[in-house]
C-alpha cells in the first residue's frame, strides 16, 4: 500500500463539490485522512475564492491509475475541458505526491510543483503530513511551511460543515 495526497479545490459550487468529491473518494479509496478547509483567493486569473483541502489515504492502485480515478470525480461532478488551470472549476483534483514516487510525466508530475508554490497546497499539506518529507527537497512538509513567503498570504482556514 502506498500513501497518498490529493489537493481538491472548487470555487463554483464549492460546498457542494468539495463534499461530493469526499463522498466519490471515500467510495473509490477508503478511510480518507482529511485536513481543514482553507479559503484562498483565485491564483492566476480574476475569480471567486476557493475552497482547498488536502486528503490523504493508502491505496494498491498504481499512480496513473490514481489520477484516472481523480479525472472521472471530476467530470462526475461538472468539470468540463474548457475548466483549465487559472480559470474557474467545479472540481479540481490533483495528486500531489504518491509515497516517495517522482515522475517527470508532463502528464503525472510527482510530486507537483505546487506543493512548494502555493499555500493552498503546502498549509493543509504541512498540517497533516507535516513530518513527511518531500522527496527531492529532503525537507518536511512543516520546515517548508515555516519557510514559506507569507507576505502577501490570501487563505485562511474555515470552518466547514461537512453535511
Amino acid at each position: 500500500m502506498t500513501q497518498v495526497f490529493i489537493s481538491i479545490g472548487s470555487n463554483i459550487d464549492r460546498e457542494k463539490n468539495i463534499r461530493a468529491a469526499i463522498l466519490a473518494m471515500r467510495s473509490q479509496f477508503g478511510e480518507l485522512k482529511l485536513s481543514s478547509v482553507y479559503e484562498a483567493d483565485a491564483v492566476g486569473f480574476d475569480g471567486e475564492p476557493f475552497l482547498n483541502l488536502i486528503v490523504a489515504f493508502d491505496t494498491d492502485k498504481t499512480a496513473p491509475q490514481v489520477d484516472h480515478l481523480l479525472d472521472e470525480i471530476e467530470k462526475q461532478n461538472g468539470r468540463t475541458p474548457e475548466q483549465k488551470k487559472f480559470n474557474p472549476r467545479t472540481l479540481d483534483l490533483d495528486l500531489v505526491l504518491y509515497g516517495d514516487y517522482v515522475s517527470n510525466d508532463p502528464n503525472l508530475e510527482i510530486p507537483r510543483s505546487e506543493i512548494t508554490r502555493y499555500a493552498f497546497v503546502l498549509e493543509p499539506l504541512a498540517e497533516i503530513a507535516g513530518e513527511l518529507k518531500h522527496p527531492l527537497l529532503n525537507q518536511r512538509y512543516d520546515q517548508l511551511w515555516q519557510a514559506f513567503d507569507k507576505t502577501h498570504l490570501a487563505q485562511r482556514r474555515i470552518d466547514f460543515e461537512w453535511r
